[in-house]
């Protein structure tokens, strides 16, 4: 019953195992869904997690565990009690879904004061043990099976498995950060980072009313991707390499500096950069940063006298994954094609993907079981 494969991570830097598993003898309980995962993509986060840099038992996690998060599948079950997606449309076997990947409690303060991405008692894809049922407790697999009370969403016809695959983490969490801003219509935005994050957030940016968006990045096709997307500018940081220039040009572009800046880099290195491309009265949104105890060096008056604000955006808000079906159904025929584009790889080959993704040899690597 529910038999299938699991990508088993055992420890930083260390190959992945596949392993076959089943749920016989344990089911469904009231409440859960069982979802066969149709595409999976190696987000940044994961890379994070692989290479030890995200320290996963940091959060409650344990080892061994199963990676992925950023993914898209079907019904295969369903728990007793469950008819209804979130928006209240019926589910049965075969419906596509997609859902956030964690879980919030619901009755926490924070939980309670509507700040449920900061809920105190928060699980999530990528922590629970492998090594035990129910097993499928990360994307990387065959099945993902969601906790009773789970959000989950059916995804309109109109929306490919590719292009819908990155909704419940980059463009949600992207969402949720120009939510967190407040970003106007007319004011202007640099981004750093131009991963599937940075591509994301550009074309959100855009559709969202922004007068200028300015990317940074050093990979010349990110670069070429975002100015399709509808980036005003790029700065190459491999041309340019002296951070002044990079700043005074960024500068130049926004009119004195930017109103947002949203650092999708992941390194502490480019926040202090960041904030220097910001404008009086910008906001710094810092998201890629998920690793514990690393550090830069920041002088605090540039914020105090300048009104500048760091606001730290983690997970997101229900609402976000919503709208964020809805925005890729409003674009599918007016961006191009190719910047949801993955490489794809089976299952069986996660170790090459990871590898690929990590020496940033692809855009974007997915994992099609």
């Amino acid at each position: 019953m529910y038999e299938g494969r699991i990508a088993q991570f055992t420890a930083p830097n260390e190959p992945f195992e596949i392993r076959d598993v089943s749920l016989a003898g344990r089911g469904l309980l009231p409440g859960e869904v069982l979802v066969r995962v149709t595409r999976a993509n190696v987000c940044g986060s994961d890379l994070h997690a692989w290479h030890g840099r995200f320290n996963t038992r940091g959060l409650g996690g344990q080892l061994p565990t199963v990676l992925g998060h950023e993914m898209v599948g079907v019904v295969a079950g369903l728990g007793d009690g469950v008819t209804h997606d979130t928006a209240g449309g019926e589910l049965a076997d075969g419906t596509r879904v997609v859902f956030p990947y964690f879980f919030p409690c619901h009755v926490c303060r924070y939980c309670v004061a509507g700040r449920r991405s900061s809920c105190a008692r928060m699980s999530m894809a990528m922590l629970g043990s492998s090594a035990e049922p129910p097993y499928y407790v990360g994307g990387f697999a065959d099945y993902f099976l969601l906790p009773a009370g789970a959000l989950l969403y059916t995804v309109p016809d109109t929306l490919s498995d590719e292009v819908v695959s990155g909704a419940n983490c980059a463009l949600s969490q992207v969402m949720q950060a120009f939510d967190r801003a407040q970003l106007s219509f007319g004011e202007t935005v640099v981004i750093q980072g131009a991963g599937g994050l940075g591509l994301y957030a550009t074309a959100l940016a855009k559709a969202r009313g922004a007068s200028t968006v300015v990317v940074v990045d050093a990979v010349a096709e990110r670069l070429e991707l975002a100015r399709e997307l509808g980036a005003d500018a790029v700065v190459d940081i491999s041309a340019e390499t002296d951070e002044r220039a990079r700043v005074k040009r960024v500068q130049q572009l926004t009119d004195g500096g930017a109103d947002v800046a949203i650092e999708l880099v992941g390194s502490p290195a480019v926040v202090d950069e960041g904030i220097k491309m910001l404008g009086r009265f910008g906001r710094y949104l810092s998201v890629g940063n998920i690793g514990h105890g690393q550090t830069y060096a920041a002088d605090p008056s540039r914020l105090t006298l300048t009104n500048k604000s760091i606001i730290g955006v983690s997970l997101y808000e229900p609402d976000a994954l919503g709208k964020s079906l809805r925005f890729l159904d409003s674009v599918r025929d007016t961006l191009p094609k190719r910047w949801l584009e993955s490489t794809t790889f089976p299952l069986a080959d996660i170790n090459e993907a990871f590898r690929a993704a990590d020496q940033r040899e692809v855009v974007r690597a997915s994992i099609v079981p």
